[in-house]
């Protein structure tokens, strides 16, 4: 990666393997339903398993984001760690194919490449049991000062903060796309992830770490620890880093569309039509990469956003987490390209 790009992402490098299930054998599994939850390899072969017929892709929160902004037309680099099996060549071809540069090289010994049990219930929910493996291979010595000075927005997936060597390479990630004078941003990716590391995530937005934050609704409740959707909001309008500017946040809402909060204000961006919910799994990376894509273009605050629900429309109307359209004739039929 030695050209300049538009977005560099540090995230989990994960093959999905996606099933259709139903509240009773997440019930009887013992799994958290809508939650991510970590697992080991004992419980990970166990759980592969019990479930039905499965559809493996490649997949990743941060890389899913990857992907879609590269449909969309931004110039986008990818940094996570796969291990040099099956699951890793899988991983390392879908991502190229897509036009997503990544050169981080695949590790020869340690634990298989990471993967992701999604079950999808028929409501579209889906409850996630990942195990981590060569993701937590990720570290420092994988944070390239050229590359990260190169790209206008590095991107952290939050589920990164749970491998501590990952932690250290977006700290460092992160001071240098700053001394570059570019931006950083952040998605919470999960409530539960939220949790873990509530304070350590208020650090980071209020020591002026990041400048673009991503979450739902459920994610910012846990953020301000509030049930109350207005007071969450209220709360991340107000919020100012160490510099004393307003934080970027982009709120979403599920059928009610997003929120966009800058400068003190909270404005609404409409949801995208869907004509049947298939599988959840994806709508914010998408939504994500929508709007980092518009970013890149120049565009608003809010075309950028109304192009991240064109995204994540498409994206929870199949299968899996990676596109299956071509965004950007969906985009320009909206009249946002």
């Amino acid at each position: 990666m030695t050209d300049s790009l538009d977005l560099l992402v540090l995230g989990n490098a994960i093959v999905d393997v996606i099933a259709r299930t139903d509240d009773a054998f997440l019930a009887k599994e013992g799994i958290a339903r809508g939650a991510m939850t970590l697992i080991d390899e004992p419980r990970a072969e166990t759980l592969f398993q019990a479930m039905g017929p499965a559809t493996i892709v490649s997949g990743g929160s941060g890389a899913n984001t990857a992907v879609g902004a590269a449909m969309l037309g931004a110039k986008t680099g990818f940094v996570g760690r796969v291990r040099d099996d099956e699951l890793g060549q899988l991983f390392r071809h879908d991502l190229k194919a897509t036009g997503v540069a990544y050169d981080v090289p695949a590790a020869t010994d340690g634990p298989a490449t990471a993967r992701c049990f999604v079950l999808v219930t028929p409501d579209g929910e889906r409850t996630m049991s990942t195990y981590l493996g060569a993701c937590q291979g990720l570290g420092p010595d994988d944070i390239h000062k050229e590359t990260v000075a190169s790209a206008r927005v590095v991107y952290l997936e939050g589920y990164l903060w749970d491998p501590p060597a990952a932690k250290e390479a977006f700290r460092k990630a992160a001071e240098i796309a700053h001394r570059s004078g570019n931006a950083v941003a952040l998605t919470l990716s999960d409530a539960f992830c939220v949790g873990r590391y509530r304070d350590e995530f208020l650090e980071l937005i209020r020591d002026g770490s990041i400048d673009i934050l991503f979450a739902n609704l459920g994610e910012l409740k846990s953020l301000y620890q509030t049930e109350d959707e207005e007071a969450a909001v209220a709360a991340l309008r107000d919020e100012r880093n160490g510099r004393g500017m307003h934080m970027l946040g982009l709120v979403t809402r599920s059928e009610k569309g997003a929120l966009v909060v800058h400068g003190g204000q909270a404005r609404e961006v409409a949801a995208s039509p869907v004509e049947h919910v298939v599988d959840t799994t994806g709508a914010g990376d998408l939504f994500a990469a929508g709007f980092l894509a518009g970013h890149a273009r120049g565009l608003d605050h809010l075309t950028s956003a109304r192009l991240g629900t064109v995204a994540a429309a498409e994206v929870i109307q199949h299968i899996g987490a990676r596109p299956q359209a071509d965004l950007v004739m969906l985009a320009r039929e909206q009249g946002l390209l």
